[in-house]
Formats: structure tokens, C-alpha cells, sequence
């Protein structure tokens, strides 16, 4: 998916000046991003703006030369089953399920992968011994293992991670990455990471600072 960024502005704060606010840029396939930004300065809106979940801004965004703000609900519910998948910073999983459940409501949309792909996907992270466990009762790390692997467990052209690693320790962090990197060359898609300041050892395409 090839994206192009023009003269993007939240309507409902004033940003500071950055390298992603009020300019113009691509986003390309193949490729990956770090956005970089320090608390409070918009990266989570960036990222909705992106996943069309919020439209409170000036300027345009471009999927395939078509500006995302002509798209319908319908367009949407097909762009987000079929060419977007996102790491929220807040995760949004069902705490009522279990881990295995949450991991397999989005996949059971496309049937990306089958039972044992994500099993061996969750045992790549270490967390296959809590597949039968609720989100609730799993520590913030493991969480946020979950929802990677529900994010990846769909077709995707852009995938967007929004702080994904920031309670998990650097061995599994090392092993996320890894899983991360493998199903987003086999998807050819863009990869976006928003960071408080670390860049997790990624050779990016290009760094933005917001």
C-alpha cells in the first residue's frame, strides 16, 4: 500500500513542530518506520488517523492516490479485515476471553492462520501455556503479546504498532520483533512503530520525530 501524507494537522490540539506534522511524505511497502515522539504529542492520533478512526484533522491522507476521507464505513470494515492491522497502546482486548479467544475473534474473520500456526505463534512469544487463561488475568506483558499476535493473525498491507513493547523485557521483546519482521515480509507491507525513545535495535527506512 503506498500512503501519502499531506499537510496533516490535528484539529482538537496545536502540535508542536515535528517531521510529521504540516509536511508531506510517503509511506511505502516494504519499508519501515519508527515514529518518535515523546508523551502527549500525538502519535496515538497519528495512528487513528491512519486506521480511520478518527477524522478531526486538516490536510489529506492518500491510500493508492485516494484520500481516506471519501471511504465508508463499508470501506473501512474491508480496508480493516483485509489491508490494516494495529497494535492499540491500550490493547482493546476482551478481558472476559481468553487469550487464545481474543487472538482468534480477529482471525476468525479471514482464517489468516490455522489453530496451530497461531499456537506455535503464542509459543514463539511464551505464551502458549496461557492460551486457556482470561486477558484478565495475564500481566500487562503478556498482554500486549496477545494482542501482536491477534494483529498478525490477519491479511495486512500497513501494520501499526502503537508502544507495543513497553512491558515486555528485552529477550522477548528480541523474539516479537523477530515474529513481527517475518509476517510483514511475507505480507510485503509497511510496518509503523510509535516509541517513547527506543528504537529496539530495527533498521528503519526512515526515523520520524514528533
Amino acid at each position: 500500500m503506498q500512503i501519502h501524507i499531506q499537510s496533516i494537522n490535528p484539529d482538537f490540539f496545536t502540535p508542536a513542530s515535528s517531521e510529521v506534522w504540516s509536511k508531506n511524505f510517503e509511506l511505502h511497502a516494504n519499508s519501515s518506520y519508527l515514529i518518535q515522539a515523546v508523551s502527549g504529542s500525538g502519535k496515538s492520533s497519528f495512528f487513528n488517523f491512519l486506521y480511520g478512526l478518527n477524522n478531526r484533522y486538516s490536510g489529506t491522507i492518500l491510500f493508492e492516490n485516494k484520500s481516506i476521507s471519501t471511504f465508508s464505513e463499508s470501506d473501512w470494515t474491508n480496508i480493516r479485515k483485509q489491508q490494516i492491522s494495529i497494535v492499540f497502546q491500550g490493547l482493546r482486548l476482551f478481558p472476559e476471553l481468553t487469550a487464545f479467544e481474543n487472538i482468534q475473534l480477529k482471525n476468525g474473520l479471514t482464517n489468516h492462520k490455522s489453530k496451530p500456526d497461531i499456537l506455535e505463534m503464542m509459543s514463539r512469544l511464551d505464551i502458549a501455556q496461557l492460551a486457556d487463561k482470561k486477558a484478565e488475568t495475564l500481566s500487562y506483558g503478556q498482554q500486549q503479546r496477545v494482542a501482536i499476535i491477534r494483529a498478525l493473525c490477519q491479511p495486512f498491507e500497513l501494520l501499526l504498532l502503537d508502544e507495543p513493547f513497553s512491558h515486555i523485557d528485552n529477550n522477548q521483546i528480541n523474539n516479537a520483533i523477530a515474529l513481527i519482521n517475518q509476517e510483514v515480509t511475507q505480507n510485503n507491507a509497511t510496518l509503523v512503530i510509535a516509541s517513547l525513545g527506543d528504537t529496539y535495535n530495527i533498521n528503519y527506512t526512515k526515523t520520524f520525530l514528533l
